[in-house]
């Protein structure tokens, strides 16, 4: 089994056991150096003790200065050595004429040692020295006569151990200190591998390496924006289709999002907590349906993933179609309110009445014009044009009066919003009217639009005599899902138009009445100037 294919769990293992070893390796190197140190210590600490005890010796203090004294004071020395263990104890006079020695030939004669200058100074210090047998801890004490004067100096020397023979005197402690450490370092080792494989689904290296290629492959070939951020709200995942529809050229990933797009909106929208499918967001000069999933790791949110497309074309080409399809929806209904007429216009032919025939075929043409004429002047896009035309027909097949006040006026569309806009607001408006209406069991059925604008507002005007919407409904009727008609497809049209006029930075004003109709009002600002919006949702300001 080659190292790649080794599984995480005994590469871990043995990482972890690795490093207990070495620890402990450094450890006992730092404690072997400590007891050095402290066995250092205590010979030296010893070897003063020994000292002064041999100088305060009356018979070495009386033969010190005598000739030949070492025969009456070595003897009484090397009991002290012997009986203390040291490795020698040397008694020298003032003349460095050695008075005790190990050595019975050094005896008498004059001692070169270069570290005993200090002691004949009546100093009392501890000194190393190298020899051929090791390290000899070296101990001097002055030695002090009963009128306080210095007749000699004590120098006791013991041997230190070697490293080998301190670690054969600790050998009980250090084997029970290493099976107590590698018992619990396995242990330990296996317990963690164990639970970093939990935490990688059960993955091997190589196979989590593998799936980030062929996640990162995937990601790139998408023709949709992808964008993928942590709970910091860090990019991780920027695709390169993200970078081509949103204008970015260097690497964005690692970085906050706020510091890579400009655009406050669409910022917003990814920062934004829970699910949101198929939005539209506007950035700079295209329109984007943008989608939002958190990423959720043991029921927490750990970021989320944004998933977007360009479909400016696309809803240039909607809108045109939508455009076709209001003329083509004016035109149908038309055709069928002609063939009514045409019907009563023959009847009264055949009946001989042809004045009245006449004044009905001018009547009908007239009323007709009028309408097209007056759209024609004062809406200026054909799409809502058509869309009222279509609408105004659509209410004389359900005998209801749908009329447009002379008031209304469209230029042009306020700078956050569009055509498609628009034509969702109205229509969608129009078609709850006509709902609320048909629930209605009335003679007279009617539904008043204004669209007015000047040079600071844009306003749309829907009102209907209809059933009105109960007072417990009117908070939750722009909730997405909410409705109160029986069809699976409902309870869209009213969040989409509130979503709408978010976007156009406007508000919808509602009034309704139970039993006596309702009415919605939505202004947009025809000039948007930068300025500072607090958002409810997030708590947070942000700056158009």
């Amino acid at each position: 089994m080659s190292l790649k294919r080794m599984p995480i769990r005994w590469k871990i293992t043995i990482l972890s056991f690795g490093v207990v070893l070495f620890s402990v390796l450094i450890g006992g190197m730092i404690l072997i150096g400590e007891a050095i140190q402290a066995k250092e210590e205590e010979l030296g600490e010893r070897g003063l003790t020994i000292g002064r005890t041999v100088g305060n010796l009356p018979e070495v203090q009386e033969n010190l200065t005598t000739s030949e004294g070492w025969k009456s004071i070595n003897p009484i020395v090397e009991r002290i050595r012997t009986i203390n263990n040291a490795s020698y104890i040397v008694v020298l006079n003032m003349n460095r004429i050695r008075f005790s020695h190990p050595n019975d030939t050094q005896l008498g004669t004059i001692s070169s040692g270069k570290d005993e200058g200090p002691a004949f100074a009546e100093h009392s210090y501890v000194s190393k020295a190298e020899g051929e047998v090791g390290k000899a801890i070296r101990s001097f004490v002055p030695i002090m006569n009963k009128q306080h004067e210095q007749i000699g100096v004590v120098i006791t020397g013991n041997m230190m151990p070697s490293v080998w023979e301190l670690l054969l005197r600790l050998k009980n402690e250090i084997l029970t200190i290493i099976i107590i450490i590698s018992a619990f370092g396995m242990v330990g080792s296996w317990l963690l591998a164990r639970h970093i494989k939990e935490q990688t689904y059960h993955l091997e290296p190589y196979e989590i390496v593998q799936l980030l290629v062929e996640r990162t492959a995937a990601f790139q070939a998408m023709n949709e924006g992808i964008i993928a951020i942590d709970q910091f709200r860090e990019i991780i995942i920027f695709n390169a289709k993200a970078k081509e529809i949103l204008d970015v050229h260097d690497n964005p990933e690692g970085r906050n999002v706020e510091k890579v797009i400009d655009e406050k909106p669409f910022v917003r929208f990814i920062k934004e907590n829970g699910e949101r499918y198929r939005e539209e967001i506007r950035f700079r000069d295209k329109l984007m349906m943008c989608s939002r999933v958190p990423i959720r790791i043991n029921n927490q949110v750990a970021g989320a993933v944004v998933v977007f497309q360009d479909r400016t074309d696309l809803t240039k080409m909607a809108e045109e179609l939508t455009g076709v399809r209001s003329f083509v929806d004016a035109l149908r209904v038309q055709r069928h309110e002609y063939l009514n007429q045409l019907h009563t216009i023959a009847g009264l032919i055949q009946l001989g009445q042809t004045e009245r025939a006449l004044n009905e075929v001018l009547n009908i043409t007239d009323k007709q014009q009028e309408l097209t004429q007056f759209l024609g002047s004062r809406i200026k896009d054909y799409s809502i044009a058509g869309l009222l035309i279509g609408k105004v027909g659509r209410g004389k097949e359900l005998n209801i009066s749908v009329t447009i006040s002379k008031e209304s006026q469209l230029n042009e569309y306020p700078p956050l919003v569009d055509q498609h806009d628009f034509v969702l607001i109205l229509g969608n408006l129009i078609e709850n009217a006509f709902t609320a209406l048909q629930k209605l069991n009335q003679p007279e059925k009617w539904i008043h639009i204004l669209i007015y604008q000047d040079h600071r507002y844009c306003q749309i005007h829907v009102e209907d005599n209809g059933i009105g919407i109960p007072k417990r409904d009117e908070k939750r009727i722009f909730e997405k899902g909410f409705t109160t008609k029986e069809e699976e497809e409902a309870g869209y049209g009213l969040y989409l138009v509130k979503n709408a006029v978010e976007k156009g930075l406007g508000d919808i004003q509602l009034i309704s009445n139970r039993g006596e109709g309702t009415s919605f009002v939505i202004r947009f600002p025809m000039e948007v100037k930068k300025e500072a919006v607090y958002d409810e949702r997030t708590g947070e300001s942000f700056y158009y």
